[in-house]
């Protein structure tokens, strides 16, 4: 039987990158040729379907169709080259409706992953990208030449926020940067998230940790239905406070466009929970490298990318590749500050900053708040660990530090 989708197949074809959005998939097949469904999927998720139809136009075929442009069976990897011309400016949900929208579901395939996606400079400009930045975050804090110091109040849930805001104000007093809202804490009640900006910024305010240029960073989670984003997010402001977190993949790329498009001038902080749904599996879903491309073009400031040493699954080469990317040059999009978070205490900061580097944002929590004699000591021992290693001082014969010392013996 002649492979119906060998139309879709240009092998080792060149094709203008400035043109197209290039994607590649690893993919492994039921039954079926593997070059056929490998055109399968590029007629799938562009302008093709299982039959001819009357009304497919050859013209419109020319201009709009997918190209196969490699095909390595025994790897698993193909290459698609997608016209610029089928996505619209500006809208990932198209652009995922598109590249990874039916083709997962196609029974010919048992497997198949998005690798990683290549966009032409003009589609990278349709979004506006991170309104703050790197330097945007370091200019705010007017923290330099070291990472940023993050927390997040641990119990995740549970706590009144006027213990949650005092725990903050905690950590901030003992040098550290920034603190979350965990990923799932966004107004109990227990916890109102009004009621919790009130506390935080009031405090804040007391202390003056809102000036710029020195400022602390207290990142709201303003995770909801849009309206009620928008609405959380104009009390942010209001309140004079610095950052907005968001779930990106369970609020959606497009509620966090929305937000970031409304200019509220605030660092937008990325937390990227239940990307593991997607890409933790060699199978299936798409690789954390394209959450990340997908992230910065919604104009998140910073994201959660991976530890590498703390609890949560990602390797050295692939994290330090997606942060790579994060800080690089893109069309003039800002770069995105890296964050590692999760499992983490300060025993690891030398890992950290050594397979890191300083362009980073290193999250604690557990790490602090679990510390032997509490909170504000879990503190002091990040900020020593962090001093230690930029000196160049093991950490444990930084014996003056004493809160360090008592970290390590609890955690190493």
């Amino acid at each position: 039987m002649a492979n119906p989708y060998q139309h879709y197949l240009s092998l080792h074809e060149s094709v203008d990158p400035t043109k197209h959005i290039i994607a590649t998939f690893a993919l492994s097949v039921t039954g079926e040729p593997f070059d056929q469904t490998a055109g399968g999927v590029a007629a799938e998720s562009s302008v093709g379907t299982w039959t001819d139809v009357g009304l497919e136009d050859k013209k419109i075929w020319d201009m709009l169709h997918a190209k196969v442009t490699d095909a390595d069976e025994k790897t698993g990897t193909i290459t698609i080259a997608y016209p610029l011309d089928l996505f619209e400016p500006g809208s990932i949900p198209q652009l995922l409706s598109s590249i990874a929208g039916n083709v997962f579901g196609l029974k010919e395939i048992s497997r198949l992953r998005l690798l990683d996606l290549a966009f032409p400079e003009v589609y990278v400009k349709s979004f506006p990208g991170p309104a703050l930045g790197v330097d945007g975050i370091r200019n705010l804090t007017g923290v330099r030449d070291q990472p940023i110091l993050g927390s997040i109040i641990k119990p995740k849930l549970g706590l009144s926020s006027a213990d949650h805001a005092k725990a903050a104000m905690e950590v901030f007093d003992e040098g550290i940067h920034l603190v979350k809202d965990d990923e799932n804490l966004t107004s109990m009640s227990f916890n109102n998230f009004y009621t919790r900006v009130d506390e935080v910024t009031d405090r804040m305010n007391e202390k003056h940790y809102l000036e710029i240029g020195k400022a602390k960073v207290y990142a709201f989670n303003i995770t909801a239905s849009y309206e009620e984003m928008m609405k959380r997010a104009n009390y942010v402001r209001d309140k004079g406070a610095n950052c907005l977190m968001m779930d990106v993949l369970t609020a959606g790329f497009s509620g966090v466009a929305g937000i970031r498009n409304r200019n509220y001038g605030l660092m937008i902080h990325g937390h990227r929970a239940m990307h593991a749904a997607f890409t933790r599996s060699q199978e299936y879903g798409v690789t954390m490298m394209v959450i990340a491309k997908l992230a910065r073009l919604t104009g998140v400031d910073s994201f959660h990318t991976g530890t590498v040493v703390g609890k949560m699954q990602g390797g050295k080469d692939e994290v330090v590749k997606i942060n790579n990317f994060l800080r690089s040059d893109w069309y003039g999009l800002k770069p995105v500050l890296p964050t590692a978070s999760g499992g983490l205490h300060p025993g690891h900061i030398p890992d950290l900053m050594h397979i890191l580097g300083n362009d980073m944002l290193l999250n604690f929590g557990g790490g602090i708040h679990g510390h032997p004699d509490g909170t504000p000591a879990g503190a002091r021992a990040v900020v020593q660990a962090t001093y230690a290693t930029l000196l160049g001082v093991p950490l444990a014969q930084a014996k003056e530090s004493k809160e360090l010392q008592r970290a390590l013996e609890k955690w190493q």
